[in-house]
């Protein structure tokens, strides 16, 4: 990898990290203007359950942890603009919303925004969003946080397993070790660390609480399961059935 490719990704990381943080900060437009309590759990997790993109399962579930896990999701985190389908070009147009809900697109008659905005439920946090080359013939691409056949979400993770990513940005898949003498392919080259995820603003997320990172998991748990198929992760682990 060039100096010029390092200081790319680092570019990148780094945005996608203040995005996160940013996010987490600014929150819910609707919620500040909604509700005077906002920063009350009670509020949150009832804004957190109305604002839920996808009908949620919660058989056997918290549900003030999944409605809590949900604001945190959908109304600070911005998960899904990096866990949803982005094709590459030429096209460009992210999968993330419905055609004729997406915001990004020109308001009808001009274009085919409705002008409500309705995430694509067929795409939500199903992963496949490609980042490009961190190597040669590696890209980074976004993991499947939906729950697997197990029920458990991002690919059959424990909540042990999930607390140790977004603490520590440990990739438990090993997917793109670091590049070795014996290790030359699907490896990523010094000085970029394969022990832990890429892109990923992971250093931000480690900050929340215990309590959030764990509603968090609840409520990936109560989301539908989605089989995106993405090219070198691990498949078995995000069949639905």
């Amino acid at each position: 990898m060039t100096l010029a490719n390092l200081a790319k990704t680092a570019v990148a990381g780094t945005t996608l990290a203040f995005v996160g943080l940013m996010g987490m900060l600014i929150g819910s437009p609707r919620s500040r203007a909604d509700n005077n309590d906002n920063d009350s759990d009670d509020a949150k997790v009832q804004e957190g359950l109305a604002i839920s993109p996808v009908p949620l399962n919660l058989a056997g579930k918290d549900r003030d942890l999944v409605g809590l896990g949900s604001y945190i999701v959908n109304a600070q985190a911005i998960c899904n603009d990096c866990h949803a389908l982005f094709p590459p070009p030429p096209t460009g147009v992210s999968a993330e919303y419905t055609p004729t809900g997406n915001p990004y697109l020109l308001l009808a008659p001009a274009g085919p925004f409705s002008g409500r905005i309705q995430v694509n439920p067929a795409t939500y946090l199903g992963g496949g969003n490609d980042f490009g080359p961190f190597g040669p013939g590696i890209d980074i691409v976004s993991r499947n946080l939906t729950p697997d056949r197990t029920g458990q979400p991002e690919g059959g993770h424990s909540l042990s397993d999930f607390m140790t990513i977004m603490r520590t940005g440990a990739d438990l898949d090993h997917l793109h070790p670091t590049c070795s003498a014996s290790r030359t392919t699907n490896c990523l080259p010094a000085p970029l660390n394969g022990n832990v995820l890429q892109v990923m603003p992971w250093p931000i997320f480690r900050n929340m609480s215990d309590h959030e990172l764990q509603a968090i998991y609840e409520f990936l748990s109560a989301i539908p399961c989605i089989d995106t198929v993405v090219p070198g992760q691990p498949q078995l682990r995000n069949q639905c059935h």
